[in-house]
């Protein structure tokens, strides 16, 4: 885990509350479903500018691919199923990195009490991939945003597999 990005994301958590500028917004709306723009209207506006900045990332990195695009830019959607504020975003992130078993045992169950943010870290990505399926999605937005947390190793290197590489990597930039 790089910390100073870390601090820079939860800084960002307590200070974004700008919406996007609308020159972002028709952009957006030129890669999204209508149904999916409507998924990313529920996102708050620091969740809106990070899934932005992992879009705009692939776009300076010459990626073109309409999947991926989408899927950068819903890839968190799971996450407002149940909202979090920035310092239970912060709690699942550091018990991972001091007990990733702990972590992963209090993720598997339902989101509430104080298991919530472990349960929204963990499962995220299935229900935002259920969400962007029910909004019509390409199956390839579907399943990179399903997958977009998996540890790929480095022998996969389907063409998936690659869009997905593309994707963390860009995440881990925004």
């Amino acid at each position: 885990m790089r910390w100073r990005y870390r601090l820079w994301q939860m800084w960002l958590n307590f200070t974004v509350k700008k919406a996007l500028p609308p020159t972002a917004r028709q952009e957006i709306a030129a890669v999204l479903l209508p149904a999916e723009m409507r998924l990313f209207d529920h996102f708050s506006p620091r969740d809106q500018q990070h899934s932005y900045l992992v879009y705009q990332t692939l776009r300076r990195a010459g990626r073109a691919d309409p999947p991926l695009l989408a899927a950068a830019l819903l890839h968190d959607i799971g996450k407002t199923q149940t909202p979090l504020t920035p310092w239970d975003r912060m709690l699942p992130v550091l018990v991972e990195k001091v007990a990733p078993r702990l972590a992963q045992r209090w993720g598997a169950g339902e989101p509430h009490g104080w298991r919530r943010p472990f349960a929204v870290r963990q499962q995220h990505a299935a229900w935002g991939a259920a969400m962007a399926q029910a909004a019509g999605s390409d199956p390839l937005t579907v399943a990179l945003i399903a997958r977009h947390q998996d540890q790929l190793l480095p022998h996969q290197n389907t063409p998936h597999d690659q869009l997905l590489r593309a994707l963390q990597w860009a995440d881990e930039q925004s």
